[in-house]
């Protein structure tokens, strides 16, 4: 594959653990990396973000090649990962760092975020409105070590947190089985 077919995309989607591994199996997808974006304070660390005091949101930021998997697809798999109408964070996480956001890296990211979510909206899946907020890309800095590739390296945390959280059985709900 050639340099010039890549692109980012970056999603919040609360905890960054459970972002990853939907979007690493597909094809197309170079790599997901855990990270924070939208805040003020440069190169956080966990613990910082978690203070809600940074500005953050725990996000991954996708390489992927459009060719392969173009970005409305992307999107259409980040709505099928969150609760879109929840303005205070996601599931068992409460805050400001684990709230909701598609960052745009370009004009054309930012149309096609506004008619996805416009479309979710009005599909009358979720009784309640989208507030899943659409911005522009900020500096993006990866997490710490211990958090990239999370669910290979601690498969039974990783399943648990799925489903303590509330977050799979949210998905299967709105969405049927997860893969």
């Amino acid at each position: 594959m050639e340099k010039d077919n890549r692109e980012l995309a970056t999603f919040a989607g609360g905890c960054f653990w459970c972002m990853v591994k939907p979007f690493d199996q597909q094809p197309g997808i170079i790599s997901v990396v855990s990270g924070y974006t939208g805040g003020t304070t440069v190169n956080p660390t966990y613990e910082e973000v978690c203070t809600d005091t940074t500005g953050h949101y725990e996000a991954v930021q996708i390489t992927f090649d459009p060719v392969i998997y173009p970005y409305g697809k992307l999107l259409e798999l980040f709505w099928q990962q969150i609760d879109p109408t929840d303005a205070g964070g996601q599931f068992y996480d409460r805050g400001q760092s684990y709230q909701t956001a598609i960052f745009y890296h370009s004009e054309e990211q930012r149309r096609q975020a506004e008619e996805s979510k416009k479309e979710l909206n009005e599909s009358g899946r979720f009784s309640k409105p989208i507030v899943t907020e659409i911005l522009p890309a900020k500096e993006f800095y990866p997490a710490e070590t211990y958090h990239q590739g999370f669910y290979k390296k601690n498969p039974e945390r990783y399943n648990s947190y799925q489903k303590g959280s509330g977050r799979e059985a949210f998905i299967q709900r709105h969405w049927g089985e997860i893969e």
